[in-house]
């Protein structure tokens, strides 16, 4: 048996995978919802403290990508003011995630009211932060700097060399 039609077996084993489990996972998605939106009182405190530790969770990833980043690009910067930059990424996390947090608490009061604005600007609120940062800082890269200026280092040195073309050839 050749391997084009066994890659083509596994391609149609697995679209009848997906196919077949879909159904009843949509089924129990369903039926949990609906659940919930019966007891929404009940899993309200808990549906706020998954928010908050998903908020802390996705936010402590960016502000460790922006304080990594901020390192790579201005270490002896970065290890002077390391407290403050910790500190400040920290209260930012924590009072994000605490914020969006209570948002989701006060927006999942009355089921009959679901969906509601408060709860999609809420997850849009939960979501922003994150990527804005990592967008930030690799679209416009704010943390680009000149060669010596957080660094000894001489103009032809450092991060901007990998950005300049090869030295031609000796001749």
């Amino acid at each position: 048996m050749s391997r084009g039609p066994a890659r083509r077996r596994h391609v149609q084993d697995l679209v009848f995978l997906v196919i077949g489990v879909s159904t009843p996972i949509g089924i129990l998605a369903v039926n949990g919802s609906a659940f919930i939106m019966l007891h929404l009182q009940e899993f309200r405190l808990g549906i706020a403290i998954c928010s908050l530790v998903s908020g802390l969770c996705l936010n402590a990833l960016g502000a460790y990508a922006a304080l990594a980043r901020a390192y790579a690009y201005a270490p002896r910067l970065y290890t002077e003011y390391r407290f403050w930059l910790v500190g400040i990424a920290v209260v930012v996390v924590a009072a994000w995630s605490v914020v969006g947090a209570w948002l989701t608490y006060i927006s999942m009061q009355n089921p009959k009211h679901l969906p509601n604005l408060a709860a999609v600007l809420t997850a849009v609120w939960l979501l922003f932060l994150p990527f804005a940062v990592t967008f930030v800082s690799r679209r416009f890269k704010l943390l680009d700097h000149e060669p010596g200026l957080f660094r000894n280092e001489s103009p032809g040195e450092g991060r901007n060399k990998r950005h300049q073309s090869p030295a031609p050839p000796p001749p």
